[in-house]
């Protein structure tokens, strides 16, 4: 069983950054998804895709998946790109 480890990030619609410091343990697929025939929606028989475990350190996180003898493989996390402006660049 195969999961990817990586670190929640800011949530665009607050500026707050509650949560953005957590790592979670998904787990991956290991079939294909297919369409359902009555509704057209995508979806598997698997369930383990839905759970998703958080933790507060990407220690805490790999050390879980060692014990449990899940293959996990972190997935490092995007540089936030600054957007540097002064109120007067509004004006030009």
């Amino acid at each position: 069983m195969a999961a990817r480890i990586y670190q929640r990030s800011k949530n665009a619609m607050q500026s707050g950054k509650a949560r953005a410091g957590e790592w979670l343990l998904e787990f991956e697929s290991a079939r294909r998804k297919r369409p359902d025939p009555l509704t057209g929606w995508s979806g598997g028989a698997e369930t383990q895709e839905q759970v998703r475990l958080s933790f507060p350190t990407l220690e805490a996180a790999q050390a879980y998946a060692m014990r449990e003898g899940i293959d996990a493989h972190v997935v490092p996390a995007a540089k936030p790109k600054l957007k540097l402006q002064s109120y007067a660049d509004n004006f030009r």
